[in-house]
């Protein structure tokens, strides 16, 4: 059990470090180019893992439907908007804000698969948005000037609260590992053009320790943290390890203090208090729920 819980807290640290590694390759790369060179480095390391498995490779077309649209949505436009946002956005605000996707996919959840949608968690989500508003504000409520970039970053958590309900309906007849491959290799075939589009100008870095940098990250966040998450869920209690991934906005907070010597403020801890706790109260339940 103590090496379960290990190695999710391993993914957590990793997953809430992503925001500071992103704020740090966008400093190198363009926002759309990353996003696609991140894709096509993940989509390898997915087709390497299921090169030897017939059933990830079976897809009927009103499941490819699905996938087009997850693809789009939940993976390009999540990724990229992720990236566009962390030009300006600051990590630690961006991860807090990333945090309350449970309480929106609960909120969507609740709209589309006619799942429940509780007081308890009417109470948490109000408590999460003035955490967030707290934040943005940097406690100053009179007045509110919101980054350019925080808004992307909402982008981003509106798309991958889309992701999660989508995905929790195909994952009902499909293999997870095939909703991974497909929905990224969607997305970065459907964003190869929009490198020329959005991208102005197209900045790609000559140095070899960027690229390894941004190869690393993509591999070990989106591959092979979540197999080891998906692998060592299955040994804990599932709403524990729900709470664990709450914690990502603290690992970012440390991660930008480390890495970019970003000092961590009394308002940002106040504020991610609310958010979490916020989260923590909408998103708990005794039973057993569904995991990252």
């Amino acid at each position: 059990m103590i090496k379960a819980y290990s190695w999710l807290i391993l993914c957590v640290v990793v997953w809430g470090s992503n925001f500071v590694f992103g704020k740090m390759l966008v400093q190198d790369f363009s926002p759309t180019m990353l996003t696609e060179l991140r894709l096509l480095f993940i989509v390898i390391f997915l087709v390497g893992l299921a090169a030897n498995k017939k059933e990830v490779w079976r897809i009927n077309k009103a499941d490819f439907i699905l996938l087009f649209v997850l693809g789009v949505v939940g993976v390009f436009i999540n990724q990229w908007s992720f990236f566009e946002g962390l030009q300006t956005a600051d990590p630690t605000t961006s991860a807090l804000i990333l945090a309350t996707t449970p309480i929106l996919a609960g909120g969507l959840a609740a709209l589309f698969l006619k799942e429940k949608f509780t007081i308890r968690m009417v109470i948490g989500s109000t408590i999460a948005i003035i955490g967030i508003y707290f934040v943005v504000t940097k406690g100053h409520f009179s007045t509110i000037h919101v980054d350019k970039g925080l808004l992307w970053i909402v982008v981003t958590m509106v798309t991958f609260a889309i992701m999660i309900v989508m995905t929790r309906v195909l994952s009902q007849r499909m293999n997870p590992l095939a909703i991974t491959l497909y929905s990224n290799l969607v997305g970065f075939v459907v964003g190869i053009p929009f490198v020329f589009i959005l991208d102005n100008p197209i900045r790609i870095s000559l140095h070899l320790n960027d690229w390894a940098f941004l190869i690393g990250t993509a591999v070990v966040v989106h591959g092979i943290a979540t197999l080891i998450w998906n692998q060592n869920i299955r040994h804990v209690d599932a709403s524990k390890a729900s709470i664990l991934s709450n914690l990502e906005p603290f690992v970012a907070m440390v991660m930008g203090l480390v890495l970019l010597y970003k000092p961590i403020t009394g308002v940002e801890l106040v504020g991610s208090l609310l958010i979490v706790g916020g989260v923590v109260l909408s998103t708990y339940q005794r039973k057993k729920t569904e995991c990252r």
